[in-house]
């Protein structure tokens, strides 16, 4: 159990919040728009120029079939393998270079930390990906725990990432609060008895009015965490 240490807004140390977990693409980091643009990205880099509405049109492409449009396409002297190696290379490069946070989650987990509030992250994204990111960002302490889909063997279609998130903190679902900014990935959390938190982000702007009739609280930033321990709390 986390107690705030402080009073805010009439709240006391008396209330409580238990847990925390972070998605990391959308709520953390403005990171959503690479895994749309990639493609375009690659193109750029080798000096080409992307067509009007490439990343429209490699939505629904698996990276295996995106890299034989492109190389049809564009007429790379490239390979299929080169040509996924040279899009997973510009993903991990934008990670690591040029990524930010989004706006006001640096302080908004600055403060979390500050009242002692425990917090993990769970992610569908790649370890190698993301960590040098939070690393660069400097934000990367404030998480006691990084899950990942990968290394816990299964997607956030289903809920077993947040279970072990919540059962590294010792916390149980209905007393622990998950951020995502993802509809489906909201939908499981919700399902398996989480608290939730969706968070916009451009990518889900289509699906916001559903997020908001899903989800326990919605914000359309992270920069007020009085705003949320007012509203989390009892």
């Amino acid at each position: 159990m986390w107690k705030l240490t402080a009073k805010i807004d009439g709240i006391t140390g008396e209330d409580m919040v238990k847990g925390v977990i972070f998605d990391i693409d959308g709520v953390i980091l403005d990171s959503m728009p690479i895994w749309d643009k990639a493609g375009e990205m690659f193109l750029s880099n080798l000096g080409l120029q992307p067509e009007p509405g490439l990343a429209e049109t490699m939505f629904c492409m698996s990276m295996s079939e995106g890299a034989k449009f492109l190389k049809e396409r564009y007429r790379l002297d490239m390979d299929e393998d080169e040509i996924i190696k040279g899009i997973n290379d510009t993903i991990r490069d934008f990670y690591a270079c040029q990524v930010q946070l989004k706006e006001g989650v640096g302080q908004f987990l600055k403060e979390l930390h500050q009242y002692g509030i425990k917090m993990v992250a769970a992610t569908s994204c790649d370890r190698e990906v993301f960590e040098r990111a939070l690393k660069r960002l400097d934000v990367i302490g404030y998480f006691d725990k990084i899950f990942t889909s990968t290394e816990v063997g299964a997607g956030k279609v289903k809920p077993d990432i947040y279970l072990a998130a919540a059962g590294h903190m010792g916390t149980l679902p209905n007393d622990t609060w998950v951020f995502e900014d993802a509809l489906y990935a909201i939908k499981t959390a919700k399902n398996a008895g989480f608290r939730t938190v969706g968070v916009y982000d451009d990518s889900n702007k289509d699906h916001w009015d559903e997020i908001e009739k899903v989800s326990d609280l919605c914000f359309k930033k992270l920069d007020n965490i009085h705003e949320f321990l007012e509203k989390a709390l009892p």
